[in-house]
C-alpha cells in the first residue's frame, strides 16, 4: 500500500471515529443496511452475506435471470451491480446492493418497489416462500417452445 493511501485511510477512519458527525454516519449506514436487508427478507428474496455488511448480494440463480434484471432495473433508473459465473457457481448469480449512509428511506423503498414491479416478469423469489414448481413453471416456455429451423433444410436430407 503506498503512503497516501495509507494516509487518505488513517484520515477516513479518524475522522469516522472521532467525529460526532462520522459517528452519526455508521449509525445511519448500520440503521440503512438493518432496514433494507430486513425488508429484503420479509417479502422473500434470498439473500447472504454478513448481516452487518452494507453490501448485500441477492440470488438471482442464472445468467438469463441477471441479464433481464440489469436491463429492466437500468430502463428504470436503477444502477446495478450484477455477478455471475465464473465468479459465482452456476446458479448463484446474483445482484449486489451497496447500501450508504447517504441513502434515504424513500431512496431504499423506491428500491424495494422496483424489485417488487420485477419481481413477476423475472421470478426474482426463488424460495422457500413459494412452491418449488414456480422455478419449473418460469422455465418451462423455453424448453417446450417448437424450435424454428435456422436455415431451409432438404426434404431428403
Amino acid at each position: 500500500m503506498s503512503p497516501p493511501v495509507a494516509r487518505q485511510i488513517i484520515a477516513s477512519m479518524t475522522l469516522i471515529s472521532s467525529t460526532e458527525e462520522g459517528r452519526g454516519r455508521l449509525r445511519q449506514l448500520a440503521d440503512n443496511t438493518r432496514y433494507f436487508r430486513d425488508e429484503l427478507r420479509k417479502r422473500g428474496y434470498i439473500i447472504y452475506g454478513d448481516s452487518h455488511s452494507p453490501v448485500i448480494p441477492m440470488i438471482l440463480f442464472t445468467l438469463a435471470n441477471i441479464c433481464a434484471f440489469a436491463k429492466e432495473c437500468l430502463n428504470r433508473g436503477l444502477a446495478t451491480v450484477i455477478v455471475a459465473f465464473p465468479a459465482t457457481t452456476m446458479l448463484g448469480a446474483r445482484a449486489r446492493f451497496c447500501i450508504s449512509a447517504s441513502h434515504t428511506r424513500e431512496h431504499l423503498d423506491r428500491v424495494l418497489k422496483i424489485l417488487e414491479e420485477l419481481d413477476p416478469m423475472i421470478n426474482l423469489k426463488m424460495s422457500a416462500n413459494r412452491p418449488t414448481s414456480a422455478f419449473l413453471d418460469f422455465w418451462r416456455h423455453f424448453f417446450t417452445r417448437p424450435a424454428v429451423p435456422t436455415r431451409a433444410v432438404d426434404e431428403d436430407s
